[in-house]
């Protein structure tokens, strides 16, 4: 019978973070996996457990993958740890379970620390409805097609970022998204862990004057509904209303679903629409 690959989650900084459950999870497996082997052996000696250790890393994945599968096959148990917090998110192990998945082998999940959760559960911001991109696209022309999408995203955005990176980051999102509200968290439960509220434009300007350090969650306010709506319907109105009704004709809709569509797109009424096509 094959074994099962458990997801163990770690701390993101205070070690007190941990789970029993975790704890005895990895004292039980016959390998734990490590993103860093020197990290998790620091984990390891502060609890006292002595397990073999492999890397499993971004730039072995896929080969230290079929290896790892093999093992699971013959009967193991192997725990996945990430440097810090949940193993799949932002992290090799989502290639590592999809296979595990893909081949009958069992995959659980340990719940425990993870940063976009902390920082949004913190920041103040909507937790109702919210989106996680992780770390940007670095290709120029996939991290514009990103950035653009969250122009007209409505939900909380969270996004990871590097202190080498975040003042060209803070930039751009500020171009894109405009005077938003942010929240920079920082050092996420250690002893000098920090959330910063501000508008995106302050949070340029206070970074160029102050170095950035640590890892950063950024979690950013959605763009305004009502702002959205008009900006949908000036567009329309520019737009001739017969040509507007004709498109949706065109999809083969029948008239008065075409009128609702348009009354709907323009913020008025059906009987509005009807009263202007029929003047014209």
């Amino acid at each position: 019978m094959p074994g099962t690959l458990y997801l163990c989650a770690t701390p993101i900084g205070n070690l007190g973070d941990i789970t029993l459950r975790v704890l005895d999870t990895l004292r039980e497996a016959d390998l734990i996996a490590a993103e860093d082997t020197r990290n998790t052996l620091r984990l390891l000696n502060h609890f006292e457990i002595k397990k073999p250790m492999t890397s499993y890393h971004e730039h072995n994945k896929y080969e230290k993958a079929r290896e790892l599968l093999d093992r699971l096959h013959r009967g193991e148990n192997i725990a996945l740890v990430t440097d810090a917090g949940t193993p799949a998110i932002s992290d090799p192990g989502e290639v590592l379970a999809a296979l595990c998945i893909e081949e009958g082998i069992r995959v659980t999940s340990l719940p425990g620390a993870c940063a976009l959760i902390t920082a949004l559960t913190m920041s103040g911001m909507s937790a109702r409805r919210f989106c996680f991109e992780g770390f940007l696209p670095s290709e120029k022309k996939e991290r514009k097609r990103i950035l653009g999408q969250l122009k007209d995203e409505e939900r909380t955005t969270i996004l990871y970022e590097a202190p080498h990176h975040l003042r060209a980051t803070l930039a751009e999102l500020a171009e894109t998204l405009g005077s938003r509200r942010i929240t920079l968290c920082r050092e996420l439960t250690k002893r000098f862990e920090e959330a910063m509220p501000l508008t995106l434009p302050e949070a340029v300007r206070y970074y160029e004057e102050n170095e950035p350090r640590g890892e950063y969650v950024l979690v950013i306010e959605g763009a305004d509904p009502a702002r959205l709506i008009e900006k949908k319907q000036a567009v329309f109105e520019e737009m001739p209303l017969e040509e507007h009704m004709q498109q949706y004709l065109d999809q083969g809709l029948s008239q008065k679903e075409a009128m609702r569509r348009v009354a709907a797109d323009r913020g008025l009424s059906r009987r509005d629409i009807y009263q202007r096509l029929k003047v014209k």
